[in-house]
Formats: C-alpha cells, structure tokens, sequence
C-alpha cells in the first residue's frame, strides 16, 4: 500500500496523536512554556486539586512585567506582584524557573531556542501567540489560551482541531539592506492579516534556505500576524550547527541520534498544500508600517497611496497621518529596538552598524532579548556603541512591546519600534507604532525622521 506524501507539519502531528474525536485530535505535548501572565491557569489547576503532571517538562520564565530598569521594579506594586506570583507558583509545583537573576532569563521566546529547549519536531506551547516563534526550528509551536494552559499543566496534552496547510514560498534573493523584518512585513501586507487564517504555514523556497535561525525566527514569529498559529521551516543543516552549540540541546551520541531523526522532518516532495504563495524576494524592500495593522505597510521607497477605505480612514487618524504626508521623512519621538521578534544578538549587530559614531537624535531604548544575548552584547562592544550614540541600554525583557512594565509610549507620541504589532494603545494608550526592522530603527534614531537605510550601509539579510 502507497504511504501517503505528507507535508512537514502533517508528519509531527501525526508523531503526536494520542486519541481523537470528530474534528479533534489530543496531541501530546513536548515542551511547555510558562510565564506571568499564566497564573489563572496555575489558579485553574489547584482549584482542580490536581498535580502538575509533567514539572520537568514545563519550564517558567518571567518576561513580560520586568522592567528595562530593574531598579523601577517595586515602583508598580501590580508589576512585581506579577512576578512574585509566578515565582511562587512554580516553586510550589517545583518546575525549572528562569526568574530574576538567572543568568539564562530573558524573553521565553529568545531564551528557549537558545538553551537548545527548542528541538525539532517537537510539539510546543505557551500561553502567547507568538510562540510560533520556535517553528523556526522545524518544531509544531503554537500559543494557547488560558484553559488550554490549564489542560496542558495537568495532562501534558491538548486537543486541537487540525489546522488545513499552507506554503509560502520566497524565491530569489533579499537585496542587500533587507532582513527577515521586512520580508514578514511583505508578505503580511500581500496576503493580509486574515491569509493565513486557519492554516499551519510552512515558509519554503532559496530565500528561506539562505536566512540564518536568527533571521527564520523572525519570519516565523510574524506568522501569526498573517492570521495563523503555526509557522515553520524545516530543519536544515543551518538548524543543526545552532543546536550543536545550544547548551541544552541533545550531545555526543545523543545528538547523532537526534539529527538522524530530524532529517527525515521535511514536506514529502508530493506533498499537498491546501494553499501556496509564491513571494519573489528580488522585491522585497525596506518597509514600515503606516496603520494600525501589520498589514498597513509600505517600502520605504514606494509612494504613499493607501487606498481610500473605512479601515484606512481609521487608522490614519489614528495615527495622525493624512494621504498627502509622505511616510519616508516623517518625524519620530521616540524609538525601541527590542521585543521577540527583532531583541536577537544579529538585530543589535544591525542596528550597532548604524549607530557606531553617531548620536541619536530622540529618546531611544535598547534592549536585548536574553540575558545571554545582552551579556554577548556587551563583551563585543555593542552595548556601548549604543551607550556612545546616547541610547538607553536595558536590562533583558519584553519592554515596550507590550507596555504592561512601565516602558511605555506617551499618547500621541510616534515610535519607531522593532515589536510585532502596531494596534492602538499596544505600546501604550494612544501610542502611535511604525514597525520596522533593527537597521531601519537605527537609522530613524539617528534622523529624528524616518528614512531609508540603505543610505547608510548595505546591512546584512539577517
């Protein structure tokens, strides 16, 4: 009997059904990330009077309520409350914590691939949604709501409806100046924030090849702003050299074993999409968003011209834009380069390229997505390149991403941002986004406007 031709994401699924009824498979669970704003599952599950069923698999990392300045934490007694809550939570169930003072802590999303907890083909899940961060790696990762977080902490599994499959496939080459930030802001913008609806997304094609695991989990934490949960690329020899240094991941025989698994993770060359995209890379250019939605974007070169709409009306007043104000030039308060989509050690290379022997000419925060990376940072001199240009240097965190620690945009104030959303009030109440790549943030910080980087430095497809 023929083996059917299976996709990357049909296979680890399949790899991890346990039972299934209807539309609904439970799959079993691999790692298990959890951070301050899980508590209500943590509140679930002792109300339930069940134990945590599987601690070594669930690992805790405070994120999202610490402070850039670490001596502002006691300044909000709801911040440090949440992180005191998560501390206690996962000292009682007795799981890996990376809180304060742990030299490995940083953004779950940075910190897990680094330390090699991000395998391929693994299932992973965490109570945010942009966990698809880690299908970077060739792994099935996903965010999930607080029941689910629930379920997970008590049965190491999950049941999910099956999501249908989608290729995006990036032929060519990205041109010199143009990152991974920018190809994601490309195809969100082609296909819309609703595109990938209901789908698993594999990213496929040279282009892809080519990135480094830096750049893939860039790409693929955006994916869920394109509508999906899911966002992958298969393991490739680029994946296994990360892993073989990552301090966690598999080692001597162990990792000959693990690799000669990992490589027969990849879509069957028959395998059915339920829908494919061609993206062609040579296109690709620098780009920003102008709205209120990642797919409010435009190239850095290209004419402003957004067409005349209810949405586009909102989100221009929103942002205090009219259709005759050019985007390239428009001044800038503020800048952050930082968040789990652009905090890694090539992002602040990037952006220390364009700072290195200049002076910003706004209020700019850097901060770094881990520890590790931060203390990296520092030793090859990129945290005082930062410093030198007269930018604020932080301490490891999600930061003004999300604005819930005491790093935020002013009303009305305009930030050049490295995060992954510009919806209102994101960076703050009435804050107003433009995202953008490390470089081009860098660039703006340097201007007091926005411009395009490549009159800078050719910069690098990182």
């Amino acid at each position: 009997m023929n083996q059917p031709h299976l996709t990357l994401f049909e296979k680890i699924w399949r790899q991890h059904v346990i039972a299934s009824a209807g539309e609904f498979d439970l799959l079993w669970v691999d790692r298990h990330f959890v951070h301050e704003g899980s508590f209500h599952a943590f509140d679930k599950l002792d109300s339930s009077g069940r134990p945590l069923a599987y601690p070594e698999l669930t690992i805790g990392i405070a994120d999202h309520y610490v402070p850039s300045n670490l001596a502002r934490l006691n300044d909000d007694p709801e911040v440090a409350g949440m992180i005191r809550l998560l501390e206690d939570n996962t000292a009682r169930h007795q799981l890996t914590y990376l809180g304060l003072g742990h030299g490995d802590r940083g953004i779950v999303h940075v910190a897990a691939p680094e330390l090699g907890l991000t395998l391929p083909g693994l299932i992973i899940v965490c109570g945010d949604s942009h966990t698809t961060t880690h299908g970077a790696f060739g792994a099935l990762a996903m965010g999930i709501g607080a029941t689910e977080v629930a379920h997970v902490l008590a049965t190491q599994t999950l049941w999910q409806r099956r999501p249908k499959t989608m290729r995006i496939h990036v032929d060519g080459k990205l041109g010199a100046g143009v990152t991974a930030k920018d190809l994601a802001l490309h195809i969100i913008h082609q296909i819309g924030t609703g595109g990938a609806t209901g789908h698993a997304v594999e990213y496929t094609g040279p282009a892809v090849a080519a990135l480094s695991m830096d750049a893939r989990m860039t790409l693929c934490n955006m994916t869920i702003e394109a509508g999906a949960r899911v966002g992958m690329v298969a393991p490739d020899d680029t994946t296994y050299a990360w892993l073989r240094d990552a301090p966690q991941a598999p080692k001597a025989e162990g990792l000959a074993q693990a690799e000669r698994h990992w490589r027969t993770l990849y879509s069957d060359p028959e395998a059915h999409y339920d829908k494919a995209v061609t993206v062609d890379a040579s296109a690709v250019a620098p780009r920003i968003t102008w709205g209120t939605s990642p797919e409010q974007s435009i190239a850095v070169d290209e004419p402003f011209s957004p067409n005349d709409s209810e949405a586009t009306r909102s989100s221009l007043d929103y942002m205090g834009l009219s259709v005759d104000r050019p985007i390239l030039g428009l001044a800038i308060d503020q800048v952050f380069i930082g968040s789990c989509t652009n905090s890694r050690l090539s992002d602040l290379r990037d952006a220390a390229r364009i700072l290195d022997g200049g002076t910003v000419k706004v209020p700019t925060l850097i901060v770094a997505g881990s520890n590790r990376v931060k203390a990296q940072a520092e030793a090859e001199g990129l945290a005082e390149i930062f410093r030198t240009a007269g930018a604020r240097w932080g301490e490891s965190g999600c930061s003004m991403c999300v604005a819930m620690n005491g790093d935020s945009v002013a009303p009305g104030q305009r930030c050049a941002s490295t995060s992954n959303r510009n919806f209102p009030g994101r960076q703050g109440p009435g804050a107003r986004t433009h995202l953008m790549s490390p470089a081009m943030a860098a660039a703006a910080a340097l201007n007091g406007t926005i411009v395009d980087v490549r009159q800078f430095a050719a910069g690098a497809n990182a």
